[in-house]
């Protein structure tokens, strides 16, 4: 594997959740890989489980870690093409990515979605630019399309807690009080739409997803039929699509419930965190056994473990 952005980077999803299970029972078997190896965690925006899972897969590989958040922790980074650097921006990402890539065996890289310019979101500027210049891996710790370390957390989860051999697993919007990317939602279809289980995505209308990444998933505008007998239910808000970036509803009857779970086969409550308790989801779901939630975010040490180590052997 030579870098980590989308689900188009994989040839084996399978194969791939295994070794991030095998990980989880023995978490220091390739430590020799990482070391005297170095990766670089570049944050432009907030994180807790992505930051700290991905330096504890990377220690648990021998790696060293680096971890900056630009633009507090450096200079400003300007991403666009034959501009005049006037503004804010103090360095270019062609000097700054090459002089990371210097530094660092691997760069992971997290950037949002500004929700301002769908475009632009999707055009996917600060990978692109990364991996066009920084000369070394990149692994996406979540861009303005896709969060792939997250969605293979959620295939290793599934996998651990699954009961019959093809579940259905619904993805439902819940609603929210500001605008949210549909990075989650999105990557979480793709990785649905390549594994063996019949897949929902229930959200109120104008809330569409890109149908590239919907893909063979069957949407129902109704979130009771859709709970109808699901084995995994996965919350999560996104602001429209095609009103992009904006919150169409805050409609609280697309809240989870206990009620709406007894809907489910005993279904496993999933959620990438954080929550906004109460308001997508109830304390009595959160708190009950049905939840998997902190399961589900123990995970993502093991899907970076995995991504990590299949990096490294291609590094030699």
């Amino acid at each position: 594997m030579q870098h980590f952005i989308s689900v188009h980077d994989v040839t084996d999803i399978d194969a791939l959740v295994q070794e991030g299970l095998r990980h989880k029972q023995s978490p220091f078997a390739f430590e020799h890989l990482g070391k005297h190896k170095t990766i670089g965690l570049l944050f432009f925006n907030q994180s807790l489980r992505t930051r700290l899972s991905t330096q504890r897969a990377a220690q648990n590989l021998g790696m060293n870690t680096m971890a900056l958040n630009v633009g507090q922790d450096s200079w400003g980074l300007e991403l666009e093409e034959g501009v005049v650097m006037d503004g804010n921006n103090a360095e270019h990402v062609k000097e700054a990515a090459a002089v990371m890539g210097k530094y660092c065996d691997i760069l992971a890289v997290r950037a949002f979605a500004g929700l301002q310019d769908r475009e632009k979101d999707y055009a996917e500027t600060v990978m692109t630019q990364f991996k066009k210049y920084a000369g070394v891996p990149i692994v996406n710790l979540e861009s303005a399309t896709r969060h792939p370390l997250q969605s293979l957390a959620d295939c290793i989860t599934i996998e651990e807690y699954k009961t019959t051999a093809r579940p259905k697993v619904v993805l439902t919007w819940a609603p929210h009080f500001k605008a949210l990317p549909q990075a989650v939602a999105n990557s979480f279809c793709e990785w649905m739409n390549r594994r063996d289980v019949e897949f929902v995505v229930t959200h109120p209308e104008g809330y569409e997803l890109s149908p590239d990444y919907v893909g063979n998933a069957k949407v129902i505008y109704n979130q009771d039929e859709a709970f109808a007998g699901a084995d995994f239910i996965y919350a999560k808000n996104w602001s429209s699509y095609q009103n992009y970036g904006q919150v169409l509803t805050r409609d609280a009857s697309w809240m989870i419930t206990k009620q709406k779970m007894e809907l489910t086969n005993n279904g496993k409550f999933m959620h990438c965190l954080p929550v906004r308790r109460n308001m997508k989801v109830t304390d009595e779901v959160l708190d009950s056994e049905q939840s998997i939630v902190i399961e589900q975010a123990g995970n993502r040490v093991w899907s970076a473990q995995a991504v990590l180590k299949r990096i490294l052997e291609g590094l030699g």
